[in-house]
């Protein structure tokens, strides 16, 4: 099977973009190099229809202040997160995909995500995940309106406002990082 040009053109962004990165700790450069590893092993690491463990794109939307964070109740994990998900071939690059995906996980189409890459999350899935084992998140972060106004998609059971300072606990301990590096990068930490 031919791998679809987007994908390519994906592929070629990601170790673009993580070859240029500086990753804030030493796990997360730990995990830039895995990353960059693995696409160059993958040929097709950027598609859903690759190997079970490919990268996917996130998009943490906080409010103004950064204290409170929109975040999904997915239907899949049954967990809230970030918004986020595969690439698509009409994706021109990994912000444009972590973009996409939290407009239309949000219903907020204004909804502009900053170009800098925030953090990497590598996790194995369970459930109803199909033949995906484990995603190799990017993550970026997008500041939201206080009045904008968002919806609930068909990837999940609600969407809502949690203080950043009390987080769901079932996710709690995978969205504290990724709130902190979040902050840090809008110059609110």
């Amino acid at each position: 099977m031919s791998l679809p040009t987007g994908y390519r053109l994906l592929h070629d962004d990601a170790a673009r973009t993580l070859s240029g990165w500086r990753a804030p700790n030493a796990a997360q450069e730990q995990l830039r190099a895995e990353y960059l590893a693995h696409l160059a092993a993958h040929a097709d690491a950027m598609s859903k229809q690759g190997p079970p463990a490919h990268f996917t794109a996130s998009c943490l939307v906080l409010d103004q202040t950064g204290s409170r964070a929109l975040l999904t109740l997915h239907k899949k994990a049954h967990a809230w997160f970030q918004f986020g998900g595969h690439f698509e071939p009409g994706d021109t690059d990994a912000h444009a995909a972590a973009q996409r995906e939290a407009r239309e996980e949000s219903g907020i189409a204004a909804l502009v995500a900053r170009p800098e890459l925030v953090q990497l999350d590598r996790h194995p899935l369970v459930g109803a995940f199909g033949r995906c084992r484990e995603h190799l998140d990017l993550r970026f972060v997008a500041v939201a309106d206080d009045d904008e106004t968002h919806a609930v998609s068909e990837e999940s059971f609600a969407v809502r406002w949690w203080p950043t300072d009390a987080l769901p606990t079932d996710s709690r301990r995978d969205l504290e990082p990724l709130v902190a590096l979040a902050r840090s990068v809008l110059g609110l930490a």
